[in-house]
């Protein structure tokens, strides 16, 4: 089922439903779901739902993990990571000596309201290790401290700008992760190359500066993750940014593993 053609992005009135959302991905094989945690109650319990999907069987896979609908109204992160589960079904040597957890919905009252805030009013992506009493973000922070992943993707959008770019953090090979990843999108949509850009200074539709707060790899964490966030401008046709997107995690996946290999041949 294509999640573009069944659900309307720019849904205005009504809620959105997560489980329409979710059940077909549930339905394809050789994904694991997972419901993480449980807040509110009744007709308006939620939980976080994370999808793991391992390529080959290393018994020492790379970990990588994509974050998507941290803010609610931004729904190319839910979409893509739709789509790229379906990819990955379909194409496993994408993931060979991967571990991927993907987590499509990360704001689940925001994404059903398509608000930007929670149901609670907080922007959640200001509140990691704060010790926010949000439930979403001590989900996530568990994740996040408990995984060791080697590298974190999130996906959003940007109704300011009029092309995608990304931030980059942690691991020094991000930016050699980042870059081809924004030029080989760049044939989709095309690049911001402002000299600032939401605020910060960017080089080449990248920024080397986050706002405090937002979803991360704890303090001290060993071994250092790569951390990329990935920014479509909003105003693009949704399936230009969903492709975007798509194309720029094939090639954040494939720079890595051919990364390792260089490095693990010096």
């Amino acid at each position: 089922m294509n999640h573009i053609a069944q659900f309307d992005p720019n849904q205005k009135d009504g809620p959105r439903s997560i489980e329409r959302f979710v059940e077909p991905l549930r339905a394809l094989p050789a994904l694991r779901y997972e419901p993480l945690g449980s807040f509110g109650s009744g007709s308006q319990a939620y939980c976080v739902s994370r999808f793991d999907f391992r390529g080959g069987k290393s018994s020492d896979p790379i970990r990588i993990a994509l974050f998507g609908g941290i803010h609610g109204d931004e729904p190319v992160g839910p979409l893509a990571l739709a789509e790229f589960l379906r990819i990955l079904v379909n194409e496993p040597a994408l993931s060979e000596n991967f571990h991927l957890q993907i987590y499509p919905i990360c704001n689940p009252t925001g994404f059903e309201d398509n608000t930007r805030n929670s149901r609670s009013g907080r922007d959640l992506n200001r509140e990691f290790w704060k010790n926010s009493s949000e439930a979403e973000v001590q989900i996530l922070e568990r994740e996040l401290r408990s995984s060791h992943f080697n590298g974190i993707v999130q996906l959003h959008s940007d109704d300011t700008t009029d092309g995608i770019y990304g931030f980059v953090r942690g691991h020094t090979l991000t930016e050699n992760l980042l870059r081809p990843a924004l030029r080989a999108a760049g044939q989709i949509l095309p690049r911001n190359i402002n000299a600032t850009i939401d605020g910060f200074a960017a080089r080449d539709g990248i920024i080397y500066d986050l706002y405090e707060g937002v979803l991360a790899a704890p303090a001290q964490m060993d071994p250092v993750p790569f951390e990329i966030i990935l920014e479509t401008p909003q105003k693009a046709a949704m399936e230009l940014q969903v492709q975007a997107m798509i194309v720029a995690l094939r090639t954040i996946l494939e720079e890595y593993r051919r990364l390792m290999a260089f490095a693990a041949n010096i």
